[in-house]
């Protein structure tokens, strides 16, 4: 479903990627895309912070609800997953040919709706987050596969220019 989504993505929406000849150019595209990256783990963030707030336990720092430890894992996990997407991305967008370069925004919108649908359907139950899960995690496979192809077989001689 992940190479379907992105696909139809990248031909459907109306929009290109700005000319970036540089490679500081480009890693500056990519930060401001990840920007937009974060929203669910901000939000995860802050709707963790209120059920903590607001769940009855006596003691502060003993055994959580099953409504805080969802938030809770749920950030933890999120915030694992965007370390790598962000430099999975960034390294991407280094080895990109310049008509690729709407791949960046439109990984980064499926990262998001994918880690807004893996907490959706962490909540309903364990066993239905393997959906969102996999929309998360491999596409950040597909491009470290992507990326060391390009480090050890495209161009291995700038390797560590």
């Amino acid at each position: 479903l992940c190479p379907c989504l992105i696909y139809g993505a990248y031909v459907f929406l109306p929009f290109d990627a700005p000319l970036l000849p540089t490679v500081s150019a480009r890693l500056v595209y990519t930060l401001r895309c990840a920007a937009f990256a974060t929203f669910p783990v901000v939000l995860g963030m802050i709707v963790s912070g209120i059920s903590r707030l607001c769940s009855s336990a006596l003691e502060p720092f003993g055994e959580l609800h099953r409504e805080v430890e969802i938030h809770r894992t749920y950030v933890s996990q999120s915030i694992h997953l965007f370390i790598l997407y962000f430099f999975n991305m960034a390294v991407l967008a280094t080895y990109l040919p310049q008509e690729l370069l709407k791949l960046i925004p439109v990984l980064t919108g499926l990262f998001a709706i994918s880690r807004l649908i893996f907490w959706m359907s962490y909540a309903i139950g364990r066993s239905f987050r393997v959906f969102g899960f996999s929309m998360t995690f491999l596409p950040l496979l597909a491009m470290l596969l992507w990326n060391l192809y390009g480090m050890f077989v495209l161009e291995p001689e700038n390797l560590l220019a």
